[in-house]
C-alpha cells in the first residue's frame, strides 16, 4: 500500500488559505486506497523526465507529489492552481 509523507508547512499555509482540508484528506484517502481512481486524474507533468506528479483536489487546484519507490511513498511538494 501506498503512504503519503507528512505534508510542509507550506502545504498546510496552501490548504488552510483555500479552504481545501476536507477535499486534500478525501482525495489522499481515495489515492492510498487506488492511485488510479477516475476522480485524481493523476498525470505526469512536464518535462517528464523528472517523474513530477499531480492529482486533482478539485476541478481549480492540483496537489503536485513525487513517488518514492525505495519506502512506496508520495511526498506532496504542493498545492497549485491547475495549470499554473
Amino acid at each position: 500500500m501506498i503512504t503519503i509523507l507528512p505534508i510542509g508547512a507550506h502545504v498546510e499555509r496552501r490548504l488552510t488559505r483555500w479552504q481545501l482540508r476536507k477535499k486534500f484528506a478525501k482525495q489522499c484517502i481515495l489515492f492510498i486506497h487506488n492511485p488510479k481512481h477516475p476522480s485524481l486524474h493523476v498525470e505526469l507533468m512536464e518535462p517528464h523526465n523528472l517523474g513530477i506528479y499531480s492529482f486533482r483536489i478539485d476541478r481549480k487546484y492540483r496537489a503536485v507529489f513525487i513517488f518514492r519507490e525505495t519506502d512506496y511513498a508520495i511526498e506532496i511538494l504542493t498545492v497549485t492552481l491547475h495549470y499554473q
